[in-house]
């Protein structure tokens, strides 16, 4: 089966934040999507739509244009959020996002009126009755096919650093889980979710989406849904390993890494390397480490089980790509890094509010208002080495 590639003019970027409607007075989720759209047609409706039903009635989803540079992509995105809480505000509902509501049960929500999640509802019952999860997706613009999938499989690699910079889904249904992301475990449930398969090339990829075509798994290659996946019709490398991202500066920060990455990996097909490709067990092994202890993650670095603290991870690669960042106009979204790496990832945030005599009231208070205002809100937090950082509001 051939599956044509639309190729982009570089490293253009596109990004999808999927966000929570919350009651202001219950600090519940609200199934209020449909309402929230239909006053916003502008947005709901065009050829091109910025505003978009998810899976439940308590969640929209804004999209971006095409940008070229994460500034952009923000941008975008900042003057999608001010059309919406003009309407949603005077009802009553905020605006916030994280991987899982801390308080909502999800059989209390209600699915969107959409054909096609009634569909994913059929066909997967609890599995999709249970994904009130929240997430962000970047888009990454690739010139040529053939530089798909190593770029994926390089990616792969990377997976731990996406989840634990963004991990900020601690709490289901009232409980902490005792993982730094439950929204991984609970999408990652879904028989084609999780981590990309580490293929050869992508006329392999074509002969996979077949096969799984043809042993009817899947109607469409959109129904793969790998935490880094090849997007033919947009031309593009799709990173979903994102948990759901409360601020705004935060989603800049993983739109300027997706990009630098994969433009660094390009730069680098281009110049004969051969790309790095992990081992599938590491990449397991990682994403469930990532899972489990977020920033604490101790993870493997190579097939011979050599491991280095994640914290450590990410100060060196942030150093490595600087570079790249420059060139791509993004160093300032790249830097916020360091600032979640002194002041906490979410899930460390939220969980400082608790350890500080808060209740999970009080983090979905501090999350809409971390999304509102565009600045951490925490206390402090235990680094696993014993340390104690304070992170300002």
């Amino acid at each position: 089966m051939a599956i044509e590639f639309n190729p982009s003019r570089g490293a253009t970027l596109g990004v999808e934040w999927e966000l929570q409607l919350i009651d202001v007075q219950s600090r519940e989720l609200r199934q209020d999507a449909r309402e929230v759209l239909a006053a916003l047609p502008e947005l709901s409706e065009s050829p091109r739509p910025k505003l978009m039903h998810e899976l439940m009635q308590s969640q929209i989803e804004i999209v971006t244009d095409i940008c070229h540079t994460a500034a952009e992509a923000v941008a975008d995105l900042r003057d999608t959020i001010s059309r919406i809480q003009s309407v949603v505000g005077p009802r009553g509902t905020a605006l916030a996002c994280t991987g899982t509501h801390p308080i909502s049960d999800w059989r209390d929500a209600v699915m969107a009126p959409m054909q096609r999640y009634n569909e994913l509802v059929e066909e997967m019952q609890w599995l999709a009755w249970r994904i009130q999860t929240f997430g962000v997706h970047v888009h990454v613009g690739v010139r040529d096919r053939d530089k798909v999938i190593p770029i994926v499989n390089a990616l792969a690699a990377y997976l731990p650093h996406f989840l634990a910079l963004t991990a900020s889904s601690p709490y289901w249904g009232g409980q902490d889980t005792g993982l730094a992301s439950s929204r991984a475990i609970v999408f990652g449930a879904l028989p084609t979710a999780g981590i990309p398969h580490l293929l050869a090339d992508w006329a392999e990829f074509e002969e996979y989406m077949e096969t799984l075509m043809r042993a009817g798994t899947i109607k469409s290659i959109k129904e793969v849904w790998w935490d880094v996946r090849p997007h033919p019709d947009f031309g593009t490398i799709e990173v979903r390993m994102f948990d759901g991202i409360p601020t705004l500066r935060e989603v800049g920060m993983v739109t300027a890494l997706s990009q630098c990455l994969v433009q660094q990996f390009d730069q680098q097909l281009d110049r004969g390397y051969k790309l790095p490709r992990p081992t599938a067990w590491v990449v397991r092994d990682n994403k469930w480490r990532a899972t489990r202890y977020g920033m604490d993650a101790v993870v493997i670095t190579d097939d011979r089980g050599t491991t280095a603290p994640l914290r450590d991870t990410l100060y060196e690669l942030v150093r490595e790509l600087e570079p790249v960042a420059e060139r791509l106009g993004c160093s300032e979204e790249l830097s916020t890094i360091s600032e979640v790496l002194e002041h906490g990832a979410p899930y460390e945030r939220q969980r400082a509010i608790l350890a500080d005599g808060g209740t999970l009231e009080d983090v979905v208070d501090a999350v809409i208002t971390e999304f509102a205002e565009d600045r951490f809100v925490t206390r402090r937090f235990a680094t696993s080495d014993g340390t104690v950082s304070h992170a300002g509001t």
